[in-house]
């Protein structure tokens, strides 16, 4: 592969960092181990394509969250844009129990991690959101309950032999 794309990091004025890609044209990477080269992308001294490449997408029937077609989020910046997607699904159900008088129980967000198989680098593969709302008894499901209770009284009895 002919061409390496190397990332740089120089500290400016007042200790801004500033980005700047610069891309080596005839480095030949064939004469660098693939330990070596490895090491590289996983110090970002080499992009890694697979980290630059990679995609997300929500997979939920909210339609007003983001990341419902796919885009690319910086590896460096995963953590937080996902961790803020996953909020608004929060969001979606403090408003949908509030809406209701529901009331959510609760909330847990997990985000996934995973290794780069190319450059060795962990990074947010994506997050869930779990949430638990308890709604007001309706006088319909009382009266269900009171209706079927003939049917079910007895059924689940333990003797004592």
């Amino acid at each position: 592969m002919k061409g390496v794309h190397i990332k740089m990091i120089i500290n400016g004025v007042n200790d801004m960092n500033r980005n700047l890609s610069v891309n080596v044209a005839g480095v030949d990477t064939q004469d660098i181990s693939s330990a070596r080269l490895k090491a590289m992308k996983r110090s970002g001294q080499v992009e890694c394509e697979t980290c630059a490449n990679r995609e997300y997408k929500d997979g939920s029937d909210e339609v007003n969250v983001s990341f419902k077609s796919a885009a690319h989020i910086d590896p460096s910046a995963a953590a937080t844009k996902v961790m803020a997607h996953e909020q608004e699904h929060v969001s979606n159900a403090n408003r949908k129990a509030a809406s209701k008088d529901g009331e959510v129980l609760n909330a847990t967000v997990t985000l996934k991690t995973a290794v780069c198989p190319e450059c060795g680098r962990s990074y947010v593969s994506g997050g869930v959101t779990n949430t638990a709302i308890k709604y007001p008894a309706t006088s319909y499901g009382q009266n269900q309950k009171s209706a079927d209770y003939p049917e079910f009284a007895g059924k689940n009895v333990d003797y004592a032999g």
